[in-house]
């Protein structure tokens, strides 16, 4: 069984979380720039067996396109043509910027840290991740 991963898209910066093996546990895995992204998954496929990429889909809380997918669509549609044998499925995403910010603040990160976008990013990444995981794993 392989890893599954989660991306949260931006224009400058993508969140990145992963499964362990069994695809039980969602951890942070890395944010990196948006523009080195394929690259850095192409690395990743290469020592690491996925199953599955989960791409956040950005959307209003009227449930209508965020703005953001004027970017990420395009970056799922390189996706598709980098790795067509690999599934990409859309997860919703609303949220779950605010969600990571609240977690920083429960988890007790001072102002300055909880200021980095990029760990925002990538908590917001495991988010998405572990609510997937939640949706259609349940016991």
């Amino acid at each position: 069984m392989g890893r599954i991963i989660a991306i949260d898209y931006g224009q400058k910066r993508a969140g990145l979380a992963v499964t362990d093996p069994l695809q039980i546990i969602a951890n942070g895995l890395d944010t990196v720039p948006s523009h080195t992204l394929i690259d850095f998954l192409e690395k990743y496929f290469a020592v690491e067996q996925v199953d599955l990429i989960l791409l956040g889909y950005a959307r209003q809380a009227s449930g209508a396109d965020s703005e953001s997918m004027r970017f990420i669509q395009p970056f799922f549609n390189r996706l598709k043509n980098k790795f067509p044998q690999m599934p990409v499925q859309w997860v919703d995403e609303r949220y779950t910027s605010k969600i990571a910010f609240q977690t920083m603040i429960d988890g007790g990160l001072k102002k300055k840290a909880r200021q980095n976008k990029a760990l925002v990013d990538k908590i917001s990444a495991t988010i998405i991740l572990q609510s997937y995981l939640e949706q259609n794993f349940r016991l």
